[in-house]
């Protein structure tokens, strides 16, 4: 952990240099992590230059998804661990054009324990949850809740489909992180999308 802790900060130093914005996205697997950033691509590449590093255990599926939709993105293969370290996130941001960047997303490996424990220089956490999880998930994993700067709930549209009670999933929230904002989304739908973006529009220009 301590070696990670200065990877980390090196990280930190390099985006202040760059003035870029860095972002980490957790949520379990099948949560709507990389559906939440096609929609980024479609709707902000044209007023905010941002990149991807896409964590995964094995396939390069998800960066291909968004390379097609003409997105700068780096596949990270941990190839068994279940989280980014902040050495390969460090390494792989220095063969991103920084310079030319506002932000730069990090989709970390699809698990809501690891991910949280593990410092990579990120500027913010943001956890995605979708309806088809439970809604006890933020009591079952109250770091990463805990630790969030914004907290997504995803495919919000197959609410009525499953047996997701909402009111609770909010109090539960609210008992383990007050203040962050709590965005209801479907990708699919649209619903939510545009005060999702808004908030990374906020954040990319370093109000975190």
């Amino acid at each position: 952990m301590g070696a990670n802790d200065k990877w980390a900060n090196k990280t930190r130093s390099l985006l202040a240099k760059e003035n870029v914005q860095m972002l980490n996205l957790i949520g379990s697997p099948g949560a709507g992590k990389t559906a939440l950033l096609e929609q980024a691509v479609k709707k902000l590449s044209r007023k905010l230059a941002f990149a991807v590093l896409e964590g995964d255990i094995e396939t390069q599926n998800d960066a291909e998804r968004l390379a097609r939709l003409g997105c700068e993105v780096s596949q990270l293969l941990t190839g068994g661990g279940c989280h980014l370290e902040a050495k390969m996130v460090h390494y792989a941001l220095r063969d991103l054009p920084l310079r030319r960047l506002d932000m730069v997303v990090v989709e970390n490996v699809g698990n809501l324990v690891c991910p949280a424990e593990f410092d990579i220089g990120e500027h913010a956490k943001v956890v995605v949850l979708s309806v088809t999880e439970g809604e006890d998930k933020p009591l079952k994993y109250p770091t990463i809740f805990r630790e969030a700067r914004a907290i997504v709930i995803s495919k919000i549209d197959l609410i009525r489909h499953v047996p997701f009670k909402l009111k609770r999933c909010l109090e539960f929230i609210r008992k383990i992180n007050p203040r962050a904002p709590v965005f209801r989304v479907s990708a699919l739908s649209g619903k939510g999308i545009k005060e999702w973006l808004d908030w990374l529009t906020f954040f990319s220009d370093g109000n975190n």
